[in-house]
C-alpha cells in the first residue's frame, strides 16, 4: 500500500489548520467580542415588559357613597408567535368568552407579538381560560369601571370611562389625572411556549393608585330630582329639562341633572357625556327680572313706594312688548311689577337705570362668564357687548330676551340674592382622598359682592310675595316661606332671526326665604301642555323643596316682610 504524496498531506494539514483557525476565531468572536450582543438578543426574546395599570380612584358622593368605582378584571392577550394551533385554541376559548371562534382565530393568527383577545374580563371568566393552559395566551391585571346607579345617580356629573380607558365627560374627564394614578410595569422571562420562567427575570415597578374624588352631590336629593324631572318632562310633552340645586352659603351643588329623552327613553351614553346644565343656553325670560329689580334698588334709581302706570303693551321703535295677559292701565309699585311679572312695568323701571348700569349688573351677576364649576365644555352664555346694543335692547334685555344663559348661571343669580348679595362660585367637588386615605379639601370658592345685604333682603321680600300672591303660587310649601320667580322664555329660531312658537318654562327659588338653605332651579324645555313656568316648573320645585326640607332637616323660617304694593293696598 503506497502512502499519499507528502504534498497532499501538507495541503490537508494546512486546510485543517486554517479551518480550525477560522472556527476558533469565530468562537472567540462569538464568545468574547459579540457575547454581550447575543446575550442581549436572547434576553430580549425571553423577556417581556407587562404594563401594570394603576387602579383608578373612585368618585364619591358627599356622604362617601360610590358613584363610580373600579372593579378587578383581567385582559386576555395572545403572542401569535407562540400559538401552535389557532383553530383549536379559538374553539376552546370562544364559548367561555362568548365570542365567535373566527374572531379569536383571526387574532391568534395576526402578525406581531401582541394581540388583545378580550378586555376587562371578569376574574372568574379569565380563570376558566387560564385553566386551559393554552400556548401563547397571557393575562394582564386590569380594572373595569362600574357605575352602581346605572343611568341614574348624576350620570352627567360623573361622566364615563370607556373600554379604551379614555375618560369622556363629567368629573371622570375633568379630574382624569387625579383619578388615573400612575401605571407601573413588570418585566418577566417566558419560555418558547409563552409561559413564565419561575427562576427568570422578575422586576416590578408597582403602579400608584389614583386618588378618590369626593363630590358635593346629595345622592337622595339627586335621585328624587331625576325622578321628578323625568315625570315633568314626559308628563308635559317637553323636549327635555334641567334641575339644579345648591347651597347658597357655600356654592356646593347638591343636585345637577338633565333629562333629554331619545324618543320616550333615556339615552345612558349621551347622559354621561353631555351636560346641558352647563353646556346649553336658553333665553331666561322673566326669571331675569330679579337682576333688573336688584340693580334699580342698589343704585337707588326707584323708590319702593314709587307708583308706575303700567299699560298691557309698550311699543319701542318697531318692537311691541306685551304683558302675559291683557289689562287696563294698572297702578304698580316695583313690588307689584315683580310679583305679577309685568314685562311692560319692568321696562319702565329699567329706563330709570339706563343701559350702562343694566349691562354692568348683568355682568356682575355672572352673565357672559363661565361659572368655573369644573365641568368640561362649560358655556359662558351670550351677553351682547354694550356697544352692540340696539334701540330695543333696553326693552328686551331687562325682561330676559336677547341674552342667553346656562341653567347653572341662572340658578347662581338666585343663589347670590339668597346669600345676602354675595356671588359664590358653584362647586361640585369637596376634595380628594389620596391613596393613603388623607383628605385634601378643594380650594375655597371665589366670591364677590354684587349687591348689598339690604338690597338682597328687599329683593327676597319681593320674591316671597311672588310665591304668596303672584305668578308662583304653585311653589308654595305649607309651613314654609318660599321666595322665587317664574319665567317663560321664548325659543330663538335656530335657522334665522326671531323666535319660533316654543317656550322654556322655569321656576327658580329658595327656602326658607328669611334664612335660605337651598336654592332650586327647574327649567322645562319646550313643554307642549302649558308654556308658563308657574304651571309647569313651579310644581317640580315644590316637590323637591319638600324633599330637601326632610332630607336636610331645614327649619321653618320667620315670615318675611312684603314690599309696598299699590295693588294690594300697601
Amino acid at each position: 500500500m503506497s502512502r499519499p504524496p507528502a504534498r497532499r498531506l501538507i495541503a490537508l494539514f494546512v486546510t485543517l489548520a486554517v479551518a480550525f483557525c477560522v472556527i476558533g476565531a469565530r468562537l472567540v468572536l462569538l464568545q468574547v467580542h459579540d457575547a454581550q450582543a447575543f446575550a442581549s438578543m436572547g434576553e430580549r426574546q425571553r423577556t417581556r415588559t407587562i404594563p401594570l395599570p394603576a387602579t383608578r380612584g373612585s368618585i364619591l358622593d358627599r356622604y362617601g357613597g360610590e358613584m363610580a368605582l373600579s372593579l378587578g378584571a383581567r385582559a386576555i392577550y395572545a403572542d401569535p408567535r407562540y400559538v401552535t394551533d389557532p383553530v383549536g385554541e379559538a374553539a376552546e376559548m370562544a364559548p367561555i368568552l362568548e365570542m365567535k371562534p373566527m374572531v379569536i382565530q383571526r387574532l391568534l393568527s395576526s402578525e406581531g407579538g401582541f394581540a388583545y383577545i378580550a378586555r376587562q374580563v371578569d376574574q372568574s371568566v379569565a380563570d376558566r381560560v387560564e385553566a386551559l393552559d393554552l400556548p401563547g395566551i397571557g393575562f394582564l391585571p386590569e380594572s373595569r369601571r362600574h357605575y352602581p346607579s346605572g343611568s341614574w345617580g348624576a350620570p352627567q356629573v360623573v361622566g364615563i370611562v370607556g373600554l379604551d380607558d379614555i375618560a369622556r365627560g363629567g368629573l371622570e374627564l375633568e379630574y382624569d389625572e387625579t383619578l388615573a394614578g400612575q401605571d407601573g410595569e413588570q418585566q418577566v422571562e417566558i419560555d418558547p411556549a409563552g409561559r413564565f420562567i419561575p427562576q427568570g427575570v422578575h422586576v416590578v415597578r408597582p403602579a400608584v393608585p389614583g386618588s378618590d374624588v369626593e363630590a358635593t352631590i346629595d345622592p337622595e336629593l339627586q335621585y328624587q330630582a331625576e325622578v321628578a324631572l323625568e315625570s315633568a318632562v314626559d308628563g308635559n310633552g317637553a323636549k327635555g329639562g334641567t334641575v339644579v340645586a345648591m347651597d347658597p352659603r357655600t356654592g356646593e351643588v347638591l343636585v345637577l341633572t338633565t333629562y333629554y329623552p331619545t324618543g320616550k327613553h333615556r339615552d345612558p351614553a349621551r347622559d354621561r357625556v353631555t351636560n346641558p346644565a352647563v353646556t346649553s343656553v336658553f333665553e331666561p325670560g322673566s326669571v331675569n327680572k330679579v337682576i333688573t329689580a336688584a340693580a334699580v334698588i342698589e343704585e337707588d334709581k326707584v323708590s319702593l313706594d314709587e307708583v308706575f302706570h303700567v299699560p298691557d303693551q309698550l311699543t319701542v321703535y318697531d318692537y311691541t312688548i306685551h304683558d302675559a295677559e291683557p289689562h287696563a292701565v294698572e297702578r304698580m309699585k316695583l313690588g307689584d311689577i315683580i310679583t305679577h311679572s309685568s314685562n311692560v312695568g319692568t321696562i319702565l323701571v329699567a329706563r330709570q337705570l339706563g343701559s350702562d348700569l343694566m349691562a354692568e349688573y348683568l355682568a356682575k351677576f355672572g352673565y357672559g362668564q363661565e361659572t368655573g364649576i369644573g365641568l368640561p365644555g362649560e358655556s359662558a352664555g351670550l351677553l351682547p357687548s354694550l356697544y352692540s346694543w340696539s334701540g330695543v335692547s333696553m326693552a328686551n334685555l331687562p325682561i330676559g330676551q336677547g341674552v342667553s344663559v346656562t341653567p347653572l348661571q341662572m340658578v347662581n343669580v338666585y343663589a347670590t340674592i339668597a346669600n345676602g348679595g354675595v356671588w359664590t362660585q358653584p362647586s361640585l367637588v369637596r376634595g380628594t382622598i389620596d391613596p393613603d386615605g388623607v383628605f385634601h379639601p378643594a380650594p375655597p370658592p371665589e366670591t364677590r359682592r354684587v349687591v348689598s345685604e339690604e338690597t338682597a333682603k328687599t329683593v327676597t321680600s319681593m320674591l316671597a310675595h311672588v310665591v304668596t300672591s303672584g305668578t308662583g303660587t304653585e311653589a308654595q310649601i305649607p309651613g314654609y316661606w318660599v321666595a322665587g320667580k317664574t319665567g317663560t322664555g321664548k325659543v330663538p329660531n335656530p335657522n334665522g332671526s326671531g323666535y319660533i312658537n316654543e317656550y322654556v318654562a322655569s321656576f327658580i327659588g329658595f327656602l326658607p326665604a328669611s334664612d335660605p338653605r337651598i336654592v332650586i332651579g327647574v327649567v322645562i324645555d319646550q313643554p307642549s301642555t302649558q308654556i308658563y313656568g308657574g304651571l309647569v316648573a313651579a310644581p317640580v320645585f315644590k316637590q323637591l323643596g319638600m324633599e330637601a326640607i326632610a332630607r336636610l332637616r331645614i327649619p321653618a323660617g320667620k315670615r318675611p316682610d312684603f314690599p309696598p304694593s299699590a295693588m294690594h293696598g300697601r
